[in-house]
């Protein structure tokens, strides 16, 4: 019985056929019950009812070169690894092919960075079909250098154009899709990073931006940073680093944070002599009645420093819903501001997407029934309209105050004439393209070739 299994060494290299891997180099260990591999970018989906997870598969270990594979979810456990942390892992169940043998085998899907090897084939994968010999490697064969080269040649790009880096946390995100497919369409090179998997090297001869698998990003010749608010701190940081090394980046750090902190940029707005609804904060809940009183009283709008989209605003309608929200909110130890609550603006406000200066599509969202404006973004319609001349200057000057190149600016329309609620450095595309029927995307990868003085080559006769 024994004579039929397949003698292997300590490690081999696999092929997943259903997943586009053709060489993974794994390191085979009968002590280890689960085989797993490394990925990345791990979004689930839908398809035909059943569950599927999509991810990024980097084959090559100390190589940034990169496979998206989709498999659908066979379960998911949690796992401990060698270290003794448990961790709750995606299991696909697909196809492994070690020298012409296949057959089905569950694999959990784990970040196996840090580790020597980007597969691991544990026994169970194993199970009456292997015999291990750990002093051999490489029984079943090798690949050299130009082999695997071709088996992950990346397909080449229209040559002559820029290249780009998509900074964010979600591939799957519509406007990340949009601005890579603009991008393309123009001729550039674009690759997504993400903001977690992307590392810095301070160091005064060769500092750097390096991604996961050891890709050195300091030749992009432009960043378009796209940082969801939890990840401000440090996606600030990187966008830093690429400014310290001359790479254009289309909104830079200091317009970024300044944007995410509501109170500071609203203070750099009033400054401006932009018009902001009448705003009050303090730090004591001692001072929660003349708060209230300071902007009007009840109702009125409650919001958290740190919310986004709609999130941590609450509209208080009577003064003791609001000193019940603020004094709850305080006892938390959280950051809120109180704002005048604009009754005649019917729970609607305008979103004017800015642009190197200029307003290029705007807007007009109302809020589902039963909403107010505050949580526009829950169920909430949107309608192309044009903007007065005083609401557009207003969209550019607050964009200009905080240093932003792309802005989403929100406009509150009252009886005496614009307010500005807010300014958005990473603004939703698929909203405002639906509505106003315009490709902001392409006008972003215009701009940036207008400011690296980038010109399409002219087609040949």
């Amino acid at each position: 019985m024994e004579e039929s299994k397949m003698i292997v060494g300590s490690e081999e290299w696999c092929a997943f056929p259903t997943l586009n891997v053709p060489a993974i180099k794994a390191r085979v260990d009968s002590g280890a019950k689960t085989s797993s591999m490394f990925a990345q970018n791990v979004q689930t989906f839908s398809r035909d009812g059943r569950s599927w997870v999509s991810f990024d598969i980097c084959p090559l270990q100390n190589n940034g070169t990169a496979v998206r594979g989709e498999a659908p979810v066979f379960d998911r456990r949690v796992i401990k690894s060698s270290n003794g942390a448990s961790e709750k892992r995606y299991v696909i169940k697909v196809p492994l092919s070690i020298s012409d043998t296949v057959w089905e085998i569950e694999i959990t899907l784990a970040n196996r960075d840090s580790m020597g090897y980007r597969m691991l084939l544990g026994r169970e994968a194993m199970a009456d079909r292997i015999l291990v010999d750990p002093s051999a490697k490489l029984l079943m064969g090798d690949y050299t250098k130009d082999e695997l080269e071709a088996f992950y040649h990346a397909p080449e790009k229209s040559r002559g154009g820029l290249k780009i880096g998509l900074l964010a946390s979600n591939p799957a995100l519509y406007s990340n899709q949009r601005i890579i497919e603009a991008a393309e369409a123009r001729g550039h090179s674009i690759e997504f990073y993400n903001i977690q998997q992307s590392y810095m090297v301070l160091d005064h001869g060769t500092p750097c931006v390096v991604y996961r698998g050891g890709k050195i990003l300091n030749e992009l010749d432009a960043v378009i940073p796209r940082i969801r608010p939890s990840m401000t701190f440090y996606g600030c940081a990187l966008v830093r680093q690429f400014e310290s090394l001359d790479i254009l980046t289309l909104n830079t750090a200091k317009a970024i944070t300044c944007s995410r902190d509501k109170l500071y940029s609203l203070q750099l707005l009033q400054a401006s002599g932009v018009a902001i609804p009448k705003t009050g904060f303090a730090n004591s809940p001692n001072d929660t009645d003349d708060l209230i009183d300071l902007v009007g009283g009840a109702p009125l709008i409650v919001k958290l420093l740190e919310g986004t989209q709609g999130k941590g605003v609450v509209l208080a309608e009577t003064r003791k819903a609001a000193e019940s929200v603020i004094g709850a909110l305080k006892s938390l130890k959280a950051n809120l501001l109180v704002q005048e609550f604009i009754k005649e603006a019917s729970g609607k406000d305008l979103r004017l997407f800015v642009i190197d200066g200029r307003v290029v599509a705007t807007i007009e969202r109302s809020a589902a029934p039963g909403e107010f404006r505050a949580n526009i973004h829950r169920g909430g319609v949107a309608r192309k309209i044009t903007p007065t001349p005083e609401e557009r200057s207003l969209a550019v000057k607050a964009a200009k105050s905080l240093g932003l190149q792309v802005a989403g600016v929100d406009i509150i329309r009252s009886s005496r004439g614009p307010l500005l609620l807010e300014v958005n450095s990473s603004p939703g595309l698929e909203g405002i393209e639906s509505a106003s029927g315009k490709d902001i995307a392409e006008m972003m990868i215009k701009m940036i070739e207008k400011k690296l003085k980038w010109t399409p080559p002219k087609k040949s006769e």
